[in-house]
């Protein structure tokens, strides 16, 4: 009979050939060239002063942890519509050493990048600092080189023994690696800090490491939604120490497995509003904090960067009213991926919806309204449930519609 070693040996084998196969599936129907799935796409509109750009900053392929090749992350971004897309590898943790020892640790990026060449997606440079508490894992972004950020000097024999390589990974104190990846100019955020591994309660705490870290300069961001997880705790970290709001997929198998796109579910992102679409206007957006992050049908961010995108995703139409009555209809339409849940906070009552409306995905819902009296305008005040400016409170959005 069979080990627990061997079969969980035998499983992560099983796993990670089924996802070299995709990879080759795509690439035999179409490659990085094949057109994105428009029922999956992630689609919002730009706003008036900025480009809105769908981004996944943490991902991994079979370089690190990940089961997938890096060509199949540029195949599943390419359908999902993404504008950029960082393959982040851990540095120190490899678990697949017996298998793909790789002296270059920028190797994903290169097969990605090369992969994606012939596309517009933008593939951002990018690893993952990987230590044990308080440093935890950040990600570092915009990187010059992932070889620079990690020093092992002497490392196992073995090398299936992973535990023994992220030991002698972790000599190197996790501070020079965050100085090492500051040098390289790079955007830096703080992975998952919920992390049941490293907070068993599920709540995101700062702690002097990263405080420290944001008080001068070196950590620019904090993930608050991962994977299927939003943390309330890191959005008010994010608030109060000036972080950039992050969302992330950190896919490790396949999107389609992981998020279901073919029932509708997708992978968490953060929109950055950039002045143009290239790496270098994202960068800036990053540093800058103009991000709001898109987690299941959840629109989080601080008020000045979502209201914007709120008022050029959701229209109302002009002011019409039944023929021979005070009867008024008003379309509303949305030109973005959320439904969203609206609760009318005005003075007037509808005819069929009570309070509270929802405007699906690029779609439209009529609502019946009762003023009492004929108005050549309305004012329609809305509480967007769906979307978050600060931990438990809801932006407005306010529709003056006319004749």
């Amino acid at each position: 009979m069979a080990s627990n070693t061997e079969i969980s040996a035998w499983s992560k084998g099983i796993t990670l050939l089924i996802g070299l196969l995709f990879a080759t599936t795509i690439h035999a129907h179409g490659g990085a060239n094949a057109v994105s799935d428009k029922a999956r796409a992630i689609e919002f509109p730009d706003t008036s002063a900025y480009q809105t750009l769908t981004v996944d900053l943490h991902t991994h392929s079979v370089f690190s942890d990940g089961h997938v090749w890096p060509k199949t992350r540029v195949e599943e971004a390419l359908r999902d519509q993404l504008d950029a897309l960082a393959i982040t590898e851990h540095l120190e943790w490899q678990p697949h050493r017996a298998d793909i020892l790789h002296p270059d640790r920028n190797r994903a990026y290169d097969i990605a990048a090369d992969a994606a060449k012939e596309t517009e997606l933008i593939v951002i440079r990018g690893s993952e600092i990987t230590r044990d508490a308080p440093a935890g894992h950040i990600n570092a972004v915009f990187i010059e080189d992932a070889n620079g950020l990690m020093k092992v000097d002497s490392p196992p024999t073995d090398q299936g023994d992973v535990s023994a390589y992220y030991s002698a990974a972790n000599k190197w104190p996790a501070q020079q690696a965050v100085e090492a990846a500051h040098a390289q100019n790079a955007f830096l955020f703080w992975n998952h800090p919920y992390w049941t591994r490293q907070s068993p309660d599920g709540i995101a705490r700062m702690n002097d490491f990263h405080a420290a870290n944001a008080r001068n300069g070196l950590l620019h961001g904090i993930e608050i939604a991962n994977g299927n997880t939003y943390s309330e705790e890191a959005f008010q970290i994010a608030l109060d120490y000036d972080l950039a709001l992050i969302g992330v997929s950190d896919v490790h198998d396949l999107i389609d497995w992981d998020y279901k796109p073919h029932e509708g579910g997708h992978r968490p992102v953060t929109l950055v509003f950039a002045k143009d679409k290239t790496a270098a206007a994202i960068k800036d957006a990053l540093f800058a904090r103009r991000t709001v992050v898109w987690f299941r049908n959840l629109l989080i961010g601080r008020e000045q960067h979502l209201q914007p995108l709120l008022e050029v995703s959701l229209n109302a139409s002009p002011l019409r009213y039944r023929p021979q009555t005070a009867l008024a209809e008003v379309i509303f339409t949305n030109a973005s991926d959320a439904d969203f849940h609206l609760r009318y906070i005005g003075d007037y009552t509808f005819m069929s919806s009570a309070d509270r409306i929802t405007v699906p995905a690029h779609g439209e819902v009529k609502v019946q309204i009762k003023p009492g009296k004929r108005h050549k305008t309305l004012t329609l005040p809305f509480v967007v449930e769906n979307a978050l400016i600060a931990p438990g409170e809801h932006p407005q959005i306010t529709f003056e519609v006319a004749q």
